[in-house]
């Protein structure tokens, strides 16, 4: 079983923000190339044993993927007729990146819808306009693809314990975590929106349903330390009062969300059994006080979405 990488956000921020921005930079291709889906499931990348890929896409009759690799900082282009680019990112400007992707999607006769700058970040700057020194840490890449990987390990095993709807476990480019959802099936009250730098028709798309959600990301907006998240939509009122495993795991009043540091997860005997307790134990203290369909079980076993035995 893959071992949980150490992290350390005060170390490696300037290889996160690389990395979130180069994230953005390629997904603003399904974004514009992909028929929309439900809550944008379209835009969120999928992950690889090196980084992260967009779904297929179709442009000017031809398929491709695009994926920014981790290990070898390369972001590649790769066709339906084996024909690729592969565009070296370490040490350079988004601008520059942004140029160069550009020009490697004309030479494989691809559009390049790749205008704009980057969502859910305060003060964007256009992606052909950011010539700010971005670092980036092969060591720290490394370690932050690996704590994807095992979180998104655990997201597929959790997902596949419920028998509703469920998303997959992917990675949302905009705030840069790895998420996976539930649905109950009822609409949700209109959001209220406000997401920095995000059409509000686009947060009131994502939440039109009742959803339990769980994720995890790297660290920022006044928690900088990696976590796993886990949080309600309608947020229950007294969902911040229920206990949730494990003993490291806290409410967090300014997020209005359970929070597990990843630390705690990393240093446990078990981490796996770590994720998969907050995950399920998170779930059942929302579950009942949103009148979720399935009941309530009283025992050791999570209540909701287990098969039967």
């Amino acid at each position: 079983m893959t071992a949980w990488p150490r992290l350390d956000y005060g170390a490696d921020r300037g290889t996160i923000e690389s990395l979130h921005l180069l994230l953005q930079l390629i997904g603003k291709l399904p974004l514009r190339l992909h028929p929309w889906l439900n809550h944008g499931w379209h835009v969120a990348l999928r992950l690889t044993p090196r980084g992260a890929i967009t779904r297929e896409l179709h442009a000017e009759g031809r398929h491709f993927a695009v994926e920014l690799d981790f290990l070898d900082a390369t972001i590649r282009v790769a066709c339906e007729n084996g024909s690729q680019e592969r565009i070296p990112v370490a040490g350079k400007t988004i601008a520059a990146a942004h140029r160069e992707l550009e020009a490697a999607l004309a030479r494989l006769g691809l559009p390049a819808p790749l205008q704009g700058g980057p969502n859910e970040l305060p003060d964007p700057i256009a992606f052909a306009d950011d010539d700010r020194p971005r670092e980036w840490d092969a060591d720290a890449a490394l370690r932050l693809l690996g704590a994807f990987l095992c979180a998104d390990r655990n997201f597929n095993v959790f997902r596949s314990l419920y028998r509703g709807k469920t998303s997959p476990s992917h990675l949302f480019w905009g705030s840069f975590d790895l998420a996976v959802t539930r649905f109950s099936g009822r609409k949700a009250p209109t959001h209220p929106g406000g997401v920095p730098h995000l059409p509000d028709e686009v947060t009131r798309e994502a939440y039109s349903h009742e959803v339990i959600s769980a994720g995890f990301w790297l660290g920022g907006g006044g928690f900088d330390q990696a976590a796993f998240y886990a949080y309600a939509y309608p947020t229950p009122e007294k969902l911040a009062q229920n206990g949730v495993e494990p003993a490291a795991a806290r409410w967090n009043p300014q997020l209005g969300e359970f929070l597990l540091p990843y630390a705690a997860v990393q240093e446990s005997p078990d981490p796996d059994a770590e994720v998969q307790r907050f995950l399920r134990s998170t779930f059942d203290a929302a579950a009942p006080l949103l009148d979720w369909p399935g009941g309530v079980v009283i025992g050791p076993e999570p209540a909701y979405g287990h098969p039967p035995r």
